[in-house]
């Protein structure tokens, strides 16, 4: 992953061991992913894999209400202040 990421300009930063409050936010959407698809599911292959994550990606960023903003999914937070 190291050479990955040399190669592409991306930057990896990782919490500190032990400490997941460091990024909270990423520590919950991991739990939710976690929770709502992979625990959820039996993947029978990688593209039965990619079909279930993407159903479950839509449903959390357009149908999913999130009490941080609102109780509305984050596809429709843009609108509120049009």
């Amino acid at each position: 992953m190291d050479l990955w990421a040399y190669q592409r300009g991306v930057i990896l930063d990782f919490s500190r061991p032990g400490k997941p409050t460091d990024k909270a936010c990423i520590e919950a959407f991991n739990s939710e992913l976690r929770s709502e698809c992979l625990n959820a599911h039996w993947f029978l292959s990688l593209q039965d894999a990619c079909e279930k994550l993407e159903a479950w990606r839509r449903h959390y960023n357009e149908e999913r209400p999130h009490s941080a903003i609102g109780n509305i999914p984050p596809d429709h937070a843009g609108t509120l202040s049009r």
